[in-house]
């Protein structure tokens, strides 16, 4: 980096540890400005209607970085909105739902896609939506803040954004 470091409290890594607040689970989070918008580690997703509004059920799945135990928890939520992810595969549709995670000493309200991502080495990807109110990202280092939020944590609340088709998972 030229002209000096960046200042650690507004500097993430590209890999940080993330409180997912419904379940209270910490999980390794990849921070992705290749994604628009941010994705969850979700099964059993079924969608279903409730006072004529599109809603979605589903379970979250994380392994939990402070018990090494996995969690889940089954939630229900409004459907945000519709993804069309384009990738190497194809093209797929997602249901976006807005959750609450704990970066830092604050409470991010933000969009998630609901995808399966037992596969992959981190159940929650971060995109650009979510990177844009951390702060900078320094792609050298990992795990530069845990998550320490508690009930008198700001919330920075979610942000209607345009709604931009993501390129890639």
């Amino acid at each position: 980096m030229s002209g000096g470091a960046w200042a650690d409290d507004d500097t993430y890594g590209w890999i940080e540890k993330a409180r997912v607040e419904s379940l209270g689970a910490i999980a390794k989070a990849k921070l992705d400005s290749g994604a628009l918008t941010s994705s969850i580690n979700a099964k059993e997703i079924e969608r279903f209607e409730r006072d004529g509004e599109d809603w979605v059920r589903f379970t979250l799945t994380l392994e939990d970085e402070e018990s090494d135990e996995m969690v889940a928890e089954e939630l229900e939520r409004p459907v945000y909105r519709d993804l069309t992810v384009r990738g190497a595969g194809g093209k797929e549709e997602r249901p976006v739902v807005l959750l609450k995670l704990c970066m830092g000493k604050t409470i991010h309200e933000e969009q998630f896609s609901l995808n399966d991502r037992s596969d992959m080495i981190y159940p929650v990807l971060l995109g650009r939506r979510t990177i844009q109110h951390l702060g900078k990202i320094d792609v050298t280092r990992t795990f530069m803040h845990d998550p320490e939020c508690d009930d008198d944590s700001p919330v920075q609340a979610h942000d209607e954004q345009e709604t931009d088709e993501d390129i890639g998972a």
